[in-house]
């Protein structure tokens, strides 16, 4: 939704308040990195757990400070993240851990998949999103962030969008893109639940507003529990453990260009256990109706 599309004049109030439509939108876009970054610093502290489950949150912080070579918010900021999510070292029988950070003033949607026993019997009924960053090699810290939709039936990859920001219009980007080419296919999106975790980007009006114009239906997370997106998060795992983590890129232009041909490798050549050991282009097919 457009700013102008409101009730009131947006380049009236920035005048009461004495800031300019520019400086207005320069805020919106660091509130909205600063968001999507906390995302990302949830991730990274997950993935250390992993590797070692007893590291102290102050060297956690610490060592995120190296890898990020810079954050958006001091320690005990940091801390107040780790402690929202489940990530502090008391909680030692922790079952659950947020992977993203939902304190943002946009609304939220109820989750329509679990405990409701959904499950999609044809493609472009369920899309599952997420984003994940991808560190480039070069002196100091540099990353890119990798947008993507698959589709939860065929487990094809139908959107993404590789940024090197996290401005909001990145996320948005690989949806447009997912519909347009799913519509060129001649699917019907119309009732598809698109399914997210409750970060910033899948909150933000614009890209709420275009699923909505697209007659999609809003799935979120409530827990924060990695499990509750697994298949998402899946997708991730598989990009980097078997191709992106072998391979240093030291531009955007060769991450983007490597990132083409291994998602065409996914889609169409990597079997998944999960839909019989068959490739995800072989399953994504729109239904042919029967004429009369």
């Amino acid at each position: 939704m457009k700013e102008e599309d409101n009730s009131y004049n947006l380049s009236a109030l920035c005048r009461q308040f004495g800031v300019t439509r520019q400086s207005y939108y320069q805020r919106k876009d660091l509130f909205y990195e600063k968001e999507s970054m906390k995302i990302l610093l949830l991730e990274y502290a997950l993935e250390l757990r992993e590797k070692m489950p007893r590291i102290g949150c102050f060297k956690l912080y610490e060592k995120s400070k190296a890898y990020f070579a810079e954050l958006p918010f001091g320690r005990d900021a940091y801390f107040d993240l780790l402690r929202e999510s489940g990530l502090m070292l008391k909680q030692r029988k922790r079952k659950k851990a947020r992977t993203t950070d939902s304190d943002h003033p946009y609304g939220y949607h109820q989750d329509l998949l679990k405990g409701t026993g959904f499950k999609a019997e044809s493609p472009c009924r369920l899309w599952v999103s997420d984003i994940t960053y991808i560190a480039l090699d070069l002196p100091g810290r540099h990353f890119c962030y990798l947008s993507l939709i698959t589709d939860a039936y065929s487990r094809k990859i139908v959107g993404w969008e590789l940024s090197d920001s996290l401005k909001y219009k990145h996320t948005e980007n690989a949806l447009r893109k997912a519909i347009k080419a799913e519509e060129a296919a001649g699917f019907d999106l119309e009732g598809m639940i698109h399914h997210s975790d409750r970060g910033v980007q899948y909150a933000y009006p614009d890209y709420v507003n275009l699923l909505k114009k697209n007659k999609c239906l809003i799935s979120m997370t409530q827990t924060g529990d990695p499990l509750d997106n697994a298949m998402a998060e899946r997708v991730n795992g598989i990009l980097k453990t078997e191709w992106l983590n072998h391979k240093q890129f030291k531009s955007k232009s060769a991450l983007k260009t490597a990132l083409c041909e291994i998602i065409q490798l996914y889609n169409r050549e990597r079997p998944h256990m999960g839909i019989g050991m068959k490739v995800p282009c072989s399953l994504h097919k729109p239904e042919i109706k029967k004429a009369g």
